[in-house]
């Protein structure tokens, strides 16, 4: 047995290892020996003493109370979202409805913007009752080939093809995935919490696996890690780092909360480098795992309730 086949069964193990979503190789860093003293003063620095298990305090994780109906405030809500929750078309399109005096609400036509209703009001479209939507939370591990929209006029595969068996509830994707990109996607019909999401501000955390057509130099690795300048403004991300299992440079992890146009493809192609496969593997906290591509699963009251609290 030469060298070579001595050495291949380490390496299998060293893969299987690794966990599907564990994507915590990208991020490796050097531990830092000195960084483990003691901070109390009038001691001398040395080795903290390991924490004895009676001294650690389990606490109860807490999350807020998780509910599947619209947040209305003191029992009353706008009549305009109260139709747009109703699944009967958007906001601004109820407001037109209103001012065409074909909404009753406890059977008097309402013309007037800016009335609210309580969840036990009879509200009626065509003499149709309407009733508010159940929030529904879908996340899809979405394949190559579709297209982020609700509906395309050219009749390119959507993602909502997908998930059309998900719910009756109209729902829609939170932000957007190039059709050549691949990963999580939520869709969901909670307008307050794709709002959350998609700001900015909220500096919700995307993991991007990148693969590139050629390796990643350590000096343009740092490049982006410093920031770098594109067309449209400055961008820097929140990590980088090489794929540890793949071991070819080509492959790297990128943390980035930026919601800009093609961001992560950019940054590359700005370096000269082409995106050969782009997958999006962590979205706010949410994994793929157990997640095949092109399937889609709810999300849990716990995943939901971690969700509220951005």
């Amino acid at each position: 047995m030469n060298r070579k086949d001595q050495e291949e069964p380490s390496r299998q193990k060293k893969k299987k290892a690794v966990k599907h979503g564990d994507y915590s190789v990208f991020f490796k860093k050097k531990r830092d020996k000195k960084a483990v003293l003691n901070k109390f003063p009038g001691k001398k620095k040395g080795p903290v003493p390991p924490e004895k298990k009676e001294d650690k305090v389990k606490r109860p994780r807490k999350y807020s109370k998780t509910t599947y109906t619209r947040g209305v405030d003191d029992g009353m809500v706008r009549l305009n979202k109260f139709i747009a929750d109703a699944g009967i078309c958007s906001r601004r399109e109820a407001d037109k409805l209103i001012e065409a005096g074909v909404i009753k609400v406890n059977g008097k036509v309402v013309t007037e913007m800016g009335v609210k209703v309580a969840l036990s009001d009879k509200v009626q479209y065509d003499n149709r009752t309407l009733n508010p939507e159940t929030l529904r939370y879908v996340l899809l591990n979405k394949p190559k080939g579709y297209i982020t929209t609700t509906d395309d006029p050219f009749e390119r595969k959507t993602v909502m093809q997908l998930v059309k068996k998900a719910c009756r509830e109209r729902i829609y994707p939170v932000g957007r995935l190039d059709r050549n990109t691949t990963g999580l996607l939520l869709i969901t019909n909670d307008g307050d919490m794709a709002k959350r999401l998609m700001h900015p501000s909220h500096n919700i955390e995307k993991l991007y696996h990148v693969t590139l057509d050629q390796p990643l130099s350590k000096k343009d690795l740092q490049s982006i890690a410093e920031g770098i300048e594109l067309d449209d403004g400055f961008i820097k991300v929140d990590g980088i780092g090489y794929d540890e299992i793949a071991n070819d440079r080509k492959e790297v992890g990128v943390k980035i909360h930026s919601g800009r146009n093609r961001i992560v493809r950019r940054i590359f192609e700005s370096l000269g480098y082409k995106v050969e496969k782009l997958d999006r593997v962590i979205f706010a906290g949410l994994t793929k795992k157990d997640l095949p591509r092109g399937r889609w699963r709810y999300l849990t009251e716990k995943e939901i309730s971690f969700l509220k609290m951005h």
